[in-house]
C-alpha cells in the first residue's frame, strides 16, 4: 500500500454563511497556521495571568491577521460590503478553526462569539458526561443470585 497524495485526502475549507452568501475560507498556509497557533497560545497565557512573549504578540499585530486567516474570502467579503462585525466574527471563527477544529469553530460561530452562549452547552455536556460515568446501583428488586446466609443457632441449653 502506498501513501496517497495528501492534498487529495485533505480538502479543508471553512464555509461561512453571511448575508445570504456562502464564503469559503481556504485552509491557511503553514506559516499562517503556526502564527495563529502561537498567537492563540499567547492570548491564553495572558488570560491566565502568565508572562506573554511580547514578540509573538508584536509580530501578529504587525501583520494583517484577519486577511491572512480568511484568505481569499477576505477580499470577497470586502468587495461585497460585508459589515465589520461580520468580517471580524468570520476572522475569529477562522482562528478557532485553525487553532482547534471545525467543531469548535462551528460552536463559536453559532454562539456569535459570546462565551455566555457557549456556557449552557458546556454545562449540558458536563451533566451528560457525569450521568454516563455515574455507576448504576444494583437491582433493588430484592432478588439475588447469591444464596441467603444461614443463621447460626444460638448456643445454650437445649430444652428437652
Amino acid at each position: 500500500m502506498a501513501f496517497e497524495a495528501l492534498d487529495e485526502l485533505l480538502v479543508e475549507s471553512l464555509p461561512l454563511p453571511i448575508g445570504g452568501t456562502l464564503y469559503t475560507v481556504p485552509a491557511p498556509t503553514a506559516e499562517v497556521g503556526l502564527r495563529t497557533q502561537a498567537l492563540i497560545n499567547a492570548a491564553a497565557v495572558a488570560a491566565d495571568g502568565g508572562k506573554v512573549d511580547e514578540q509573538v504578540l508584536g509580530d501578529a499585530a504587525e501583520r494583517d491577521l484577519y486577511r491572512d486567516v480568511l484568505g481569499t474570502a477576505h477580499d470577497q467579503m470586502v468587495a461585497d460590503g460585508v459589515p465589520w462585525p461580520a468580517l471580524k466574527h468570520a476572522a475569529l471563527t477562522s482562528m478557532v478553526w485553525i487553532a482547534q477544529d471545525k467543531g469548535a469553530a462551528e460552536r463559536f460561530w453559532n454562539a456569535a462569539g459570546d462565551p455566555s452562549r457557549l456556557a449552557p452547552n458546556r454545562a449540558a455536556r458536563r451533566q451528560s458526561d457525569a450521568a454516563s460515568t455515574t455507576r448504576s446501583r444494583g437491582s433493588s428488586s430484592g432478588t439475588s443470585t447469591r444464596p441467603a446466609p444461614t443463621r447460626a443457632k444460638p448456643k445454650g441449653k437445649r430444652k428437652t
